[in-house]
């Protein structure tokens, strides 16, 4: 696994792919992947831990013979728990180690499924029920924090629950400058209240099960992973199962873009994403840990955690931190915190993407702090990347999604106005990202959310990714929009149906959509537009309270509310969505534009055939100020 190679170029792809996969001979699943990692170097180390940025310093460390001994002895337990091969055991965690061994011991054992543990409890316990969990593993009641309160609420109403393992944050708590073996706990109930769903702490429950090997046969390369959710946090998100191969494969190749050397012994990577989320586990999870490096987790709440964005810098220097992964809004909260007396030095890289990176903060990024973004696209469906930049790129192409991974096809496809495929794309001209390969999944556990996701072509099954995008001549891969309709505010995926769905119980909302407003910070924030219904009247600040009461996740509360007489729609009666999002292109421009006094002289905002919607922008002077400007924002903008 371990090798040089950094690939640049469509024609080394393409050499590259002349060995066929199966004589690059990677695990097989993995568990498999973690062992030929920990057999690098058992005694260095794996995970390092710390409940807050200001205990930093004095981390919980575990080496990589450590934690492949916990991973393996929470796979032992969970098999003797009755997770089989065709079972599904479930976590509501933060990052804390824990969540490594239910990932990766779960994982081994049968299918692991993630859950946000931000969603409501009702939210939790449809999702629990749809995947049939037998065992859940969770965080016990804990001061300030509330997933004890969901998830035991949430397991009440999961029939086939059998067992709940707990977890907590004793065993990170220093006492006299030692960690400590155990902690005086007060006793766990022997089971939930109300229900005959029996409980036990994890690291209890584990304590006797054999860490040397697997009590059963270990998973084959089509066995179910994990199994994520996507789609939204909001309403009931769609389940994705992965194959332990696809993980391995696509947590193998963006090794061959940054370089192994880069990710393997010697190099640490600091995880700052929940571990719900396909990013953190994998780029920051299996990908250093199969060659062989460290990860540090960054607090149970990641980069939310108190003093974690401010701290980041001493993190990077105090570890030798070679590489994280962020979304936009995180590269620019970290503009914000001083570096100039920081030793930056072990920096390789740090990957962008779950939303669309501005090229005024990728260039401002790099020019203050020297360090290389490696932008990449990807979903949960294809594990976790298609497409990736090659570090150090000689000729960057800021902005691209870069060249998709060898071994897995990704095309551009010209859909008719049924969303019909007619004929794969030319060069620069845009269309629908179909991707296909071992990476990508069978589908979603519920059956009907499968329709109209998959195209047959050329002897292969494509994936319907429903994102915008064109390919240049040299295999660059460049979005030009998103065909299907989630809002992403700073990463996190919001369905604007369900939003949309919550506001017409509403008698004042004959119609509304909800879309995306361009925001500096956060990529996105959610606006609702509508029509009233007839004879009646209302107010934002009526509508606004009305969401708050009915929409469900916070983060997916319309920030404003626009009224029209009549919304845009299609020739077949949908709402035109694009048109909407062309009128809040039009109002930022207008509004950084005036933040400027600078005098519009002209503003379009069109659909280009190959590079999406664009804003035409034309002032009188102060180009260059209002090009830094709008260059915060991730749409594409053209000003003269």
């Amino acid at each position: 696994m371990n090798n040089n190679t950094v690939l640049k170029t469509m024609d080394e792809i393409l050499a590259f792919e002349r060995t066929p996969l199966q004589d690059r001979h990677l695990p097989q699943s993995t568990y498999e992947a973690l062992q030929k990692g920990a057999a690098l170097n058992p005694d260095a180390p794996a995970l390092s831990f710390f409940l807050s940025a200001a205990a930093m310093r004095t981390p919980y460390v575990l080496t990589h013979g450590q934690l492949l001994a916990r991973i393996t002895q929470t796979a032992n337990a969970l098999r003797r728990l009755g997770i089989g091969r065709d079972d599904v055991a479930a976590y509501i965690l933060p990052n804390m180690p824990e969540t490594h061994f239910a990932i990766w011991g779960g994982s081994a054992a049968g299918g692991m499924l993630a859950i946000n543990p931000l969603m409501e409890a009702d939210h939790m316990a449809d999702l629990l029920k749809a995947a049939g969990v037998k065992v859940l593993i969770t965080l016990e009641q804990t001061p300030g924090v509330d997933i004890w309160e969901k998830a035991s609420a949430a397991a009440k109403d999961v029939p086939g629950l059998e067992h709940i393992l707990l977890c907590n944050f004793a065993p990170y708590i220093k006492g006299d400058g030692v960690w400590p073996e155990t902690l005086p706990l007060p006793p766990v109930a022997p089971t939930l209240e109300g229900t005959n769903v029996t409980m036990s702490r994890l690291l209890d429950e584990i304590a006797n099960d054999p860490s040397d090997a697997l009590t059963f046969a270990a998973p084959g390369p089509q066995d179910t992973s994990t199994m994520l959710c996507t789609g939204g946090t909001t309403g009931l998100p769609k389940i994705v199962k992965r194959t332990h191969f696809g993980e391995v494969y696509n947590s193998w190749c963006p090794s061959l873009y940054v370089g192994a050397e880069n990710v393997g012994p010697g190099t640490a990577a600091l995880c700052g994403l929940p571990l719900f989320h396909t990013n953190a586990m994998l780029v920051t999870g299996l990908l250093p840990w199969m060659h062989g490096g460290h990860i540090v987790l960054a607090t149970p709440s990641g980069y939310r955690g108190e003093g974690v964005i401010a701290g980041f810098w001493d993190m990077v220097e105090h570890y030798g931190i070679s590489s994280y992964s962020g979304v936009p809004t995180i590269y620019g909260a970290l503009m914000q915190v001083p570096h100039k007396d920081k030793d930056l030095s072990s920096l390789r890289f740090g990957a962008c993407g779950a939303a669309p990176m501005p090229v005024e903060l990728f260039n401002a990024f790099m020019a203050e702090t020297g360090v290389s973004i490696v932008e990449a696209y990807g979903m949960t469906e294809g594990v976790l990347a298609s497409s990736m930049n090659p570090i150090n790129n000689p000729e960057p192409r800021i902005g691209s999604i870069g060249m998709r991974f060898p071994y897995q096809d990704m095309r551009i496809a010209i859909l008719n106005d049924n969303d019909e495929f007619e004929r794969w794309a030319e060069v620069d001209e845009a269309g629908v990202i179909y991707i296909t390969g071992p990476n990508v999944f069978d589908g979603y556990l519920i059956e009907e959310q499968n329709k109209g996701i998959w195209l047959e072509q050329e002897g292969k099954r494509w994936f319907n990714t429903g994102d915008l995008a064109r390919c240049d001549a040299d295999g660059y891969f460049w979005m030009t929009g998103r065909k299907k309709e989630l809002i992403i505010r700073g990463g996190h995926n919001i369905d604007p149906k369900i939003v949309e769905e919550a506001m017409h119980k509403h008698p004042a909302v004959a119609m509304a959509a909800v879309i995306g407003r361009p925001d500096a910070k956060v990529g996105e924030v959610p606006v609702m537009y509508y029509q009233k219904s007839a004879g009646t009247e209302v107010d934002a600040a009526a509508l606004l309270e009305f969401a708050q009461t009915h929409v469900t996740e916070r983060a997916a509360v319309p920030k404003d509310f626009i009224c029209l007489e009549t919304l845009p729609v299609t020739a077949v009666g949908k709402i035109h969505k694009v048109t909407l999002n062309m009128m809040e292109i039009e109002r930022t421009v207008r509004e950084e534009t005036q933040k400027l006094s600078a005098e519009l002289l002209s503003l379009d905002v069109v659909q280009d055939a190959s590079r999406g919607v664009v804003a035409k922008v034309a002032v009188a002077s102060g180009q260059d100020a209002l090009q830094s400007a709008l260059g915060q924002f991730a749409f594409t903008v053209d000003i003269s």
